[in-house]
Order: structure tokens, then C-alpha cells, then sequence
């Protein structure tokens, strides 16, 4: 069951049929033929006149010959006629007058119209048999004569010319160039590729041979137009001068897909539902002839395969090398992936789930580290004598203020991953102060397991080295007097 869409006014509705899936309409052939043809020209009709002998060139072979032939049986029709008109105005067909002494013919021996037929074409061949001529008495004749001459040299030229021109011309030089039946799309350099084949089947090469690759897809522009026959370029090279073919024996023609491609987002699945055509123009100089001849194909969706690569052709024989052209259409498949360029770049961009911690747990880790560390310098606040409280009760706010000014810096260590120097916690929490510096130099010892990955850092261990840097951040701020009284509590 196919469906086809049918376009009903502005709506489009989908009839399922039972017939087949109709065959692919090409907008040029495999042989290079163009399927276009031109309609409703109305007056421009005449313009194909105004340039006759290309527009006689264009045609095919039996119209020329037709023509070829029409215009000598016509123009040879009408110079015996006129001849014979010559004579029966001067009464020469008169058979009395045609034998007496004394009457003087216009061409002598010309008696009816197939003599007079007879008389033109030895004229227009200069063949000259002797037997029929021009007399001199006869100006009219002479006229006719020049008049002929003239007019014979020019269907000469223009007829002779025509068919010289067609049988010349170099589409039959384009028959000796070959195209692969498909085209593949696999890896080369590491790339993903769109390739086909070319070869030249004649020993005579084609000098300055070109190619060029159009790709003809229907689309709508952001306006709202379609397009239904849109060309974008493909490049085959033309930067770096790769379309200048030296086609001695086959090549292989090689379109890099990437982000300026117009398969950028072309996988193997979207290749199934896409519709393109992808036309092939060779171009270069005869080398016999010296004329351009242009050889042309195509590929459809259908011809396009994905995940192959073409088999070699080529082989080292005794002083040359041998091209197998039975292998020159043969495919086989390789390891290709299915996704598009587009989908392989945006997976390389993520992160590894393996190096990057999740946020929950990362948010969750740094809570509880800054917590404990509260936690910790209120208990130890309430574990001084009662005396001792005032005098801590101002360290606290500093103890408070250096752990949210430190948990930024722990926060970005975690989110980065990257180890922290002394220098980037000093220079946020550093102040002018000398106590607080000597607080933040007790607090630099123990920077390097805030500055590690969440990952490595367990939860457990944070009370016990937090209590260890408060106790030596208390210590070294009482006065000498009480720091025994004040080692004895803490122990």
C-alpha cells in the first residue's frame, strides 16, 4: 500500500492506492539527458528562427536528414524550372525552331524540362558533359548562371556545415566517460564522506577536465516561497583545487560532509525519507578535437549507499597498470556509523557522566561541609569557660565570615574539578588584619582536601579536621597567659 499525496487546493490529503511505488521522476537522467521541456511559448516561437543554424544543429538526425534532403531536391526543382522557363520564353523547346540554320538558342540542346533538369545539375556539379552550354547571345541565361552559382555555394556551406557540426560534436565524446551507477557514504580520513567513481574509456584524455556537483532539493524559504527545484553546490574540492581532474584512469570524486555540507544533519534513518538528486557535471577539452565537451549524470536518494565503499580497479602488471572496469560499478560494505555529523559533534560535546559529579550530590556535599564547620565553632565557643566566651564571642562572627567567603571557593573547586592553590583562597578571605591572617595561614594547611574532587572527599572526615583547625586557630589567638588553661579543656 503507498500512500500518495495529492494536492487539493491549498490542502493536501493522502489517498492510499494499491499500486506500487511509482518510479523515482528524475530532473536529469543516468545518460545526462535534462527532462525538462518548454511550453506555452506563444510568440518566442520565432526567436528559434532568428538562429537557424544552431536550432538545425539541436535537432535530431532524422529531422536533419529530412531537411538535408528537402532543400537540395527543392532548390534543383526550382533552377531547372527556371531554366527551363528561359527556353520556352525564347521558344527554344520549338523543334522547327530547334533545327533551322538561323535561329540562335539560349542553351543549346535543351529541348524539354528533363534536358533543362540535365543542364542545371552539370552546371551545379561542374561536371560539363560538352554536349548542353550557354550561348552568348543570351544575357538572360548568363544572369541565371551567376544567380545559381552563388546560391549553390551558400546551401552548400550552410547544409554541409550543419552536418559537418553534428557529426562532430563531442556528446558522442561523453559516451566514453563513465559514472558509477551509485554513490556511497562512508569514512576516509577519519571523515564521513559522500563518493562516487569516474573514469575516461579512451586512451585520448580529456585536457582541463573539471567537475562540479549541484544538489537539486525542494525547500521553503523562511518567507514562506517554495522552491521546488532548489540548486545548493556541493564542493568537491574546489578550494583546494581537488575538482582539477587528471583522468587517466578512474577516480574517485569525494565530498567532505561537515558543518557547511548540506548533508550536515543527514543520518542513515533520515537518508530513507529524504527526497534529493544529486547532479553530476564533467567538463573538459577534447584532446583530438580540441572542442569542450561536457559529460553529465545523477544519484537519487535510492542511489545513494550508506556504509560502502567502492572495490579497486586498479592492478601493477608487467610495465603497466591494468584497470578491471568489471568491478568499476562493485560496492561493498564497511563499519560506518548511522548518526549524521551534526549528531556525532553533539555527543563529542557532552560531558563524561565519569568525570563530572552529579549536582545533587555535589550541592548536597558542600552544604554539609559548611555546616559542620558552624557547627563545630559553636560548640567550641560553648566549650570555653564563661570568662573566655566574651573574648570569642567576636571571633565567631570572623570564624562565620572566613567560612562563607572559603565556600565559594570550595563550591568552584568542586564544579571544576581543579585543584586550588593557596593563593586563590588568601586572596578572597586575606584581610589587613594580622590576626585574621594568622588565622587564614592555619587554614591554608588543610586547603588541599577542601580543594579536592567531591568524588574522593568523604563526609566523615570533615568534623574531625575541621576541629583540629579551629583548636589551632583559638590557640594561637589567646594570650600566653591562658593558652594552658585553655590547652588543658580542650584536652
Amino acid at each position: 500500500m503507498s500512500v500518495v499525496r495529492r494536492k487539493f487546493g491549498d490542502e493536501y490529503q493522502a489517498v492510499v492506492g494499491t499500486s506500487a511505488r511509482r518510479k523515482r521522476q528524475r530532473f536529469v537522467d543516468k545518460n545526462g539527458r535534462c527532462n525538462v521541456q518548454h511550453g506555452n511559448l506563444g510568440s518566442e516561437n520565432s526567436r528559434y528562427l532568428t538562429d537557424l543554424f544552431t536550432t538545425l544543429v539541436d535537432l535530431k538526425w532524422r529531422w536533419n536528414l529530412l531537411i538535408f534532403l528537402l532543400t537540395y531536391t527543392v532548390a534543383w526543382l526550382v533552377m531547372a524550372s527556371m531554366w527551363w522557363g528561359i527556353a520556352y520564353l525564347r521558344g527554344d523547346l520549338d523543334m522547327h525552331h530547334g533545327h533551322s540554320p538561323g535561329h540562335n538558342p539560349c542553351v543549346a540542346n535543351v529541348y524539354n524540362f528533363p534536358s533543362a533538369f540535365l543542364f542545371f545539375i552539370e552546371t551545379e556539379a561542374t561536371i560539363g558533359y560538352g554536349h548542353r552550354y550557354i550561348t552568348e547571345r543570351c544575357p538572360e541565361g548568363i544572369v541565371l548562371f551567376l544567380f545559381q552559382s552563388l546560391l549553390g555555394s551558400v546551401v552548400d556551406a550552410f547544409l554541409i556545415g550543419c552536418m559537418f557540426i553534428k557529426m562532430s560534436q563531442p556528446k558522442k565524446r561523453a559516451e566514453t566517460l563513465m559514472f558509477s551507477r551509485a554513490a556511497v557514504i562512508s569514512k576516509r580520513d577519519g571523515k564521513l564522506c559522500l563518493m562516487f567513481r569516474v573514469g575516461n574509456l579512451r586512451n585520448s584524455h580529456m585536457v582541463s577536465a573539471q567537475i562540479r556537483c549541484k544538489l537539486i532539493k525542494s525547500r521553503q524559504t523562511p518567507e514562506g516561497e517554495f522552491l521546488p527545484l532548489d540548486q545548493c553546490e556541493l564542493d568537491v574540492g574546489f578550494g583546494t583545487g581537488a575538482d582539477q581532474l587528471f583522468l587517466v584512469s578512474p577516480l574517485t570524486i569525494c565530498h567532505e560532509i561537515n558543518e557547511k555540507s548540506p548533508f550536515f544533519a543527514l543520518s542513515q534513518r533520515s537518508l530513507r525519507s529524504e527526497q534529493f538528486e544529486i547532479v553530476v557535471i564533467l567538463e573538459g577539452i577534447v584532446e583530438t578535437t580540441g572542442m569542450t565537451c561536457q559529460a553529465r549524470t545523477s544519484y537519487t536518494e535510492d542511489e545513494v549507499l550508506w556504509g560502502h565503499r567502492f572495490l579497486p580497479v586498479m592492478s601493477l602488471e608487467d610495465g603497466f597498470f591494468r584497470v578491471d572496469y568489471s568491478q568499476f560499478h562493485g560496492t561493498f560494505e564497511v563499519p560506518t556509523p548511522p548518526y549524521s555529523v551534526k549528531e556525532q559533534e553533539e555527543n563529542l560535546s557532552l560531558p563524561s557522566p565519569l568525570n563530572t559529579p552529579t549536582g545533587s550530590n555535589r550541592s548536597r556535599r558542600e552544604k554539609i561541609s559548611s555546616l559542620d564547620c558552624l557547627d563545630f565553632f559553636e560548640e567550641k565557643g560553648n566549650r570555653l569557660p564563661s570568662k573566655f566566651q566574651k573574648i570569642c564571642s567576636g571571633k565567631r562572627e570572623l570564624h562565620r565570615g572566613v567560612l562563607s567567603l572559603c565556600s565559594s571557593n570550595v563550591e568552584k573547586a568542586c564544579s571544576t574539578g581543579d585543584l586550588l592553590k593557596i593563593q586563590q583562597i588568601t586572596s578572597v578571605c586575606g584581610t589587613e588584619d594580622g590576626g585574621e591572617k594568622l588565622m587564614l595561614a592555619a587554614f591554608k594547611t588543610k586547603s588541599e582536601l577542601l580543594a579536592r574532587s567531591t568524588g574522593n572527599l568523604e563526609l566523615q572526615q570533615r568534623p574531625q579536621t575541621l576541629l583540629t583547625l579551629g583548636a589551632t586557630l583559638d590557640h594561637e589567638n589567646l594570650p600566653a597567659k591562658l593558652r594552658k588553661m585553655n590547652s588543658g579543656h580542650l584536652s
